[in-house]
């Protein structure tokens, strides 16, 4: 499935271009947000974002993270400053194949005539330069300077809602244009969770508080309803079919000072569709020395964790050598880059919802390994916790039980969106094993050689 990179630029520390009391960052991450739900929602396709929240990211890790993952498009959301006005895109000024240069293409024309020319918005050309995050990537990658930010024209347009939803959305729908996305088929009706963050009797409201939450980098929309024959308009984040992601969600916006209500739309019960990919539960297949010892070629202060793993997995029949690559992944090869810290023994992220939200602690490594453990199994297993053990997992109710039996069904569940969650976690592990056949060969070359020269 092809997978889209949508990079937010700027973020944290670095506001980008800033007027007044509105800053870059925030317009970018609002709009990159809207995209991905767009295309998310729509189309068949994989999405994820540099960043997810008001975080600090330089510009080699972004890139770095695309070309890990073999992302087939790269798109950068920015918005410009310095005394100009319009829209304009980006390629590199280097060589690039002829497909870089019709995605541009495409994509700014079908943005001209969609938004350009009903905005009366200046059309700045299709246009090309030596940024790194088109320099350094190795697909086919655009960035777009949404509208100026020091224009008080442009600005009247950023702070229109109708707008930030209207160029979000013909951005999406002129990338997927570009990329070929097949449309996803009709979804199968079931219990939806929407993110409500506010209900509005006058739409001018509902309009000016939509606003503020774009200022704040979140996306959103304005859905009308109508109760006691009156109209409602209510301001919707997002929509799950997962109750914990639609908590996850509110924790985020709550923990913004935006106040949220989960409302719960009841459907027809939804076909069982089996899951499709590597299963979670199984045997581990690398040893704990293994598993150590490709920590330590990232970092070499790493904690042994990976003993723990396999001994807790073993019980739920969790394959813990990849519950331990998801860890990897989570936690940064146990070096707590994120909101996470080394003393909470929280080794999979639990809670940890973004925003400065640490999440849970646990009193030692066992007990936070165990939650993990446990955490999966409440993904992979319908079966009550074994007798042995209580319940360590604080989220462990909150899950859908049997919703992910494997690891790629966890796209979209463990992580919000997430939706190469899974890939990711099993990319991380085949380098795992890649690292021990490399080491086994060595050995095995070794004891050859000893053997060869060996007399006697």
């Amino acid at each position: 499935m092809t997978l889209i990179i949508i990079d937010p630029g700027h973020g944290g520390t670095d506001p980008g271009a800033t007027y007044k009391n509105y800053q870059e960052k925030n317009f970018n991450l609002a709009i990159a947000r809207m995209v991905r739900d767009r295309l998310f929602s729509k189309y068949e396709v994989e999405v994820a974002l540099t960043r997810e929240s008001d975080k600090t990211i330089d510009l080699k890790p972004r890139t770095n993270f695309a070309n890990a993952i073999k992302a087939d498009f790269y798109l950068s959301i920015h918005h410009n400053a310095a005394g100009g006005s319009g829209f304009e895109t980006y390629i590199f000024n280097g060589t690039v194949p002829n497909e870089t240069v019709q995605l541009q293409s495409t994509i700014h024309n079908k943005i001209s005539t969609d938004i350009l020319k009903k905005y009366n918005i200046l059309d700045r050309e299709k246009k090309r330069a030596n940024f790194h995050v088109l320099r350094e990537t190795k697909m086919n990658a655009l960035l777009i300077e949404v509208l100026f930010v020091d224009s008080e024209k442009d600005l009247k347009l950023l702070t229109n809602p109708a707008f930030m939803t209207d160029i979000s959305t013909v951005i999406a729908d002129a990338t997927a244009t570009a990329m070929k996305l097949p449309l996803k088929p009709k979804p199968v009706d079931g219990t939806l969770y929407k993110v409500i963050a506010g209900a509005f009797s006058k739409r001018e409201n509902a309009e000016t508080y939509l606003n503020m939450l774009i200022q704040k980098g979140f996306g959103g929309f304005i859905a009308t309803t109508v109760v006691n024959k009156e109209t409602i308009y209510r301001i919707q984040v997002g929509a799950f079919k997962e109750k914990e992601n639609a908590e996850v969600l509110a924790e985020k916006l709550n923990k913004a000072g935006i106040e949220t209500f989960i409302l719960v739309e009841k459907g027809n019960p939804p076909v069982p569709v089996p899951d499709k990919g590597y299963k979670i539960q199984g045997n581990a297949v690398l040893s704990a020395e293994q598993m150590d010892a490709y920590t330590r070629t990232i970092n070499p202060g790493a904690p042994d964790l990976a003993a723990l793993y396999l001994a807790h997995s073993k019980k739920y029949s969790i394959r813990g050598d990849i519950a331990y690559a998801q860890a990897l992944h989570e936690t940064n090869f146990f070096r707590f880059t994120g909101d996470v810290k080394p003393e909470q023994n929280n080794f999979a992220g639990i809670g940890a919802i973004g925003g400065g939200a640490a999440g849970a602690t646990f009193p030692n490594a066992s007990t936070g390994v165990l939650a993990h453990i446990q955490h999966l199994y409440a993904y992979a297993s319908t079966s009550p916790l074994p007798a042995w053990d209580e319940k360590v997992d604080p989220r462990f109710d909150l899950v859908t039980r049997g919703s992910a039996t494997t690891w790629q069904a966890l796209n979209g569940k463990w992580a919000v969106p997430g939706s190469n969650y899974g890939e990711l976690i099993l990319s991380l592990y085949k380098k795992m094993l890649e690292s021990a056949l490399v080491k086994l060969e060595k050995e095995q070359a070794t004891l050859q050689t000893t053997l060869k020269n060996l007399e006697i």
